[in-house]
């Protein structure tokens, strides 16, 4: 197995999560739109909350994984077609989940779809709030660099946080942000089903390899 890792966000990306988390949202805020819960996650969703960009007085924002984790176990379910593919990519990559949810549920969803097994790490919002210190620590503890690195996600703010540590980014479009949204960022390539991902991340790789190798 070779030394390059792949940042896998969770919700969005393997979990089939939108519709319940946005239903949540409009529990805690009822006021929020569909189009201001979507700007949340254009920065770090925990940053942008405290921030205050969606706050009126009906507003809870505490009580968010109080309504949305009962409905992920009940409701949650595997993004058609990731289970295969990422059984596939482990045999080639190391794996990691770099995810703003939470650790124990993150596992026992990826253990339940007999997937846990294909992760080298499960960092969720235990470990840090902030997904640019878990990519930090990804490199720290594995000894590897951004070059070895491509991050997975479905939103314009982990691109942002990916940049940050001079990680590239493949966006996928069955998340929470459409493909308009991602002109915002710089990304390597959006991916539109799951089946495009392997040979998008070949791509990334080969590309970055070839960087290295040119310097």
């Amino acid at each position: 197995m070779g030394k390059h890792f792949i940042l896998f966000d969770f919700d969005g990306v393997i979990l089939d999560s939108y519709k319940i988390a946005f239903a949540a949202q409009n529990v805690v805020c009822p006021d929020c739109t569909e189009e201001q819960y979507r700007q949340l996650f254009e920065g770090n969703i925990f940053e942008q909350i405290s921030m205050g960009s969606i706050h009126t007085n009906r507003c809870h924002h505490a009580d968010f994984w109080d309504h949305y984790i009962p409905q992920l176990k009940d409701e949650g379910t595997l993004v058609p077609g990731m289970d295969a593919v990422i059984s596939a990519l482990a045999e080639v990559h190391r794996m990691i989940i770099v995810s703003s949810g939470q650790t124990p549920f993150i596992e026992n969803f990826l253990a339940e779809n007999a997937l846990l097994e294909y992760f080298s790490a499960i960092l969720g919002n235990n470990v840090h709030k902030s997904k640019e210190e878990k990519i930090r620590m990804v490199f720290e503890t594995h000894g590897v660099s951004a070059s070895d690195c491509v991050f997975v996600t479905d939103t314009v703010g982990d691109v942002r946080e990916a940049d940050k540590m001079g990680v590239g980014a493949i966006g996928v479009t069955w998340g929470y942000h459409e493909p308009e949204r991602f002109s915002k960022v710089d990304h390597f390539r959006l991916v539109h089903t799951p089946e495009s991902l392997p040979s998008a991340i070949d791509d990334y790789f080969a590309r970055t390899q070839t960087s290295v190798s040119i310097r």
